[in-house]
């Protein structure tokens, strides 16, 4: 991009096009150049709005944690309706489906991310971490609602089905699990909970 040509939106373009690299060539692949060249702008502009990369990409893992609030309402919205399994599929699909798995790989991969990360999360896996607080606070208002045992703990169930879930979704190499796969492990996991 020639100098002196204005961006719109910067931190968005750089976040969208780190996660399209993420996406498409995993974690490994993510450079600065990388970014700014998939963003169409020169390589100085990421290093203008950031104090390095490990921020850069920081920012990156908690805005893309952030998208995961409107999700988590949604979810809780739907305490209730439709079935306890149809409703933990669709989340578990959704928040998989998106660059969550490879958001953790990419911390896996960088001490300095996960360093940077630990200043705001100090405990957990950003992104799973959070995920199991949706699916708990489900959960929670399924039990409250008496269509999951009063016996269960939803923070168990959560954990499993997350833990679960990303194994699922982390082995296949960027492919989707097969279909139906998500929801045997849902209803495999809730199984005699749900009333």
């Amino acid at each position: 991009m020639p100098t002196g040509v204005a961006l719109r939106e910067v931190r968005r373009q750089l976040f969208d096009a780190a996660e399209r690299i993420l996406l498409r060539d995993g974690a490994n692949a993510l450079t600065s150049r990388a970014v700014t060249t998939e963003a169409g702008c020169a390589k100085g502009v990421l290093h203008r709005h950031f104090a390095d990369f490990d921020a850069f990409l920081a920012d990156l893992v908690l805005d893309r944690i952030d998208r995961i609030d409107p999700q988590a309402a949604a979810l809780r919205e739907a305490a209730g309706t439709g079935t306890v399994a149809a409703n933990l599929t669709s989340a578990l699909t959704a928040l998989f489906e998106s660059v969550a798995v490879a958001i953790v790989s990419l911390i896996t991969a960088r001490d300095g991310l996960r360093a940077r990360l630990r200043e705001t999360i100090p405990a957990g896996v950003p992104v799973l971490t959070e995920g199991a607080t949706m699916i708990a606070a489900y959960l929670t208002a399924e039990r409250d609602l008496g269509r999951i045992a009063l016996d269960r703990d939803p923070n168990l169930l959560a954990f499993t089905l997350i833990g679960t879930a990303h194994l699922l979704y982390a082995g296949k190499e960027g492919d989707r699990p097969e279909d139906g796969a998500v929801e045997e492990i849902v209803t495999t996991i809730i199984g005699d909970a749900v009333r």
